[in-house]
């Protein structure tokens, strides 16, 4: 029992054994609030004991913060009780004064500030240790903490709002800031994860390959141009149409047609027979919901069509997969014949180049929430068909046209300025 006749140093021992109970009770607050969910819930499925107590613990953290609350105050105003008996024998009226300061600037240093630093550093190691001491505490302390969040909790009740079932779960662009910035050391493949959350906000039209740029059969050619075609194309699969893309007759696989040519004599209705019947798809389909439909529909090639369903476009399976995975290539930009370099640090582009190529080529950030080639980027800056060569510069790109032809700006020199020293959208003639 503890009096003003108790030893001086019974009561100091007692003061540093109560210091040492408040940091445990001042971290273990700190450390159990800044555990990381996800982990934790990873090294419960792992049977992590330590993990599986703090976790039944946080899920009602009204009893958690009152266990810990409670004993920490009681640990607390026992220590200032202490601290008036050794004031007062120690100095008298002077020292009863002098307790408070001296306890206070004590316990904020040893028992708050370096305990609630060390525990928000390391709050796993310090969390997964201390509940194996906080869970019988809080079986012990249960009917007080009962009676305390009672009153407690009716007291903020009218303050609170309704909280939701999905409260907890993390909305996309949260998953995409945990992937990007919560990983360590796992190179391209956070890259990859980055992607595949994005795909939602990429459409089909933004990676389909353009109309101008399709390799296709026109079933009117002659039979040997129709398997010199076949024979130069670098694609497995080939659009057949009659006239024009917009009168589409199926979609060609080569490796059915290598099986035909193995006969003496076969026409153009053979070749149809093995064409399969077009795929198509909406313009405006964002790639998480295109590539669901390629899995679903167990095709990988597609025509895109506009909402007058006209031909825009094709994309197929490999394309989505390249927006995920990047580039099939070690070096995207030198595989670009689109794009060439130049000895000045500038290049020269191909005006139906694709910004989203160019900007994953270049490492560049030209928008792509508008027109998707570099031609429609720079006409609708311009307002204007151009009838002259002209030089522009566009935020940061300083941009030369080299070639206008059939409405259509051909080719274009684009540098990219670092340190803007003209004003935005500046431009001027050169014929």
């Amino acid at each position: 029992m503890i009096s003003a006749e108790t030893p001086t140093l019974y009561l100091l021992l007692s003061i540093a054994l109560l210091i040492c109970l408040s940091a445990y009770f001042s971290g273990t607050e700190t450390a159990m609030m800044a555990l990381n969910r996800y982990r934790l819930r990873h090294l419960v499925k792992r049977g992590h004991r330590g993990a599986r107590k703090a976790n039944r613990m946080l899920k009602r953290q009204d009893r958690l913060l009152g266990v810990i609350l409670v004993g920490n105050n009681l640990v607390n105003f026992s220590a200032a009780t202490i601290a008036t008996i050794i004031g007062y024998n120690l100095l008298g009226d002077t020292g009863v004064l002098l307790a408070p300061w001296v306890l206070t600037i004590t316990f904020l240093i040893f028992a708050e500030v370096a305990p609630k630093t060390l525990a928000a550093e390391r709050p796993d190691a310090w969390a997964l240790k201390a509940v194996f001491v906080l869970a019988p505490l809080a079986k012990l302390l249960h009917p007080v903490v009962l009676l305390i969040n009672g009153f407690s909790n009716a007291l903020v009740k009218p303050f609170l709002s309704e909280r939701s079932e999905g409260d907890d779960q993390l909305t996309k662009d949260e998953l995409i800031t945990v992937v990007s910035e919560g990983a360590q050391a796992v190179g391209e493949r956070q890259t990859m994860m980055t992607r595949l959350l994005d795909l939602e906000t990429v459409t089909v039209n933004d990676i389909m390959v353009p109309r101008t740029e399709i390799v296709g059969l026109d079933i009117d050619a002659d039979m040997g141009d129709i398997l010199a075609s076949a024979a130069a194309s670098q694609h497995t699969l080939l659009p057949v149409y009659k006239d024009n893309f917009n009168n589409m007759l199926g979609v060609l696989h080569l490796r059915r047609l290598a099986r035909l040519l193995q006969t003496e004599e076969f026409t153009k209705a053979d070749l149809l027979q093995l064409a399969r019947d077009p795929y198509y798809v909406p313009e405006a389909t964002p790639l998480h919901t295109q590539l669901l439909n390629f899995q679903k529909e167990k095709q990988r090639f597609a025509l895109v069509v506009d909402e007058y369903g006209d031909i825009q476009g094709i994309v197929t399976l490999e394309d989505i997969l390249e927006e995920i995975v990047g580039e099939f290539t070690s070096d995207f930009a030198a595989n670009i014949a689109d794009i060439s370099p130049e000895a000045d640090g500038a290049f020269l582009i191909d005006g139906m180049a694709v910004l989203r190529d160019i900007n994953r080529a270049l490492r560049w950030n030209l928008p792509t929430n508008g027109p998707k080639t570099l031609n429609g980027f720079v006409l609708e800056h311009l307002e204007t068909i151009p009838e002259f060569n002209l030089c522009i510069q566009i935020n940061e790109y300083q941009i030369e046209t080299l070639q206008i032809k059939d409405n259509i700006i051909k080719s274009l020199r684009i540098r990219r300025i670092e340190d803007q020293s003209t004003p935005e959208d500046d431009s001027s003639l050169d014929e």
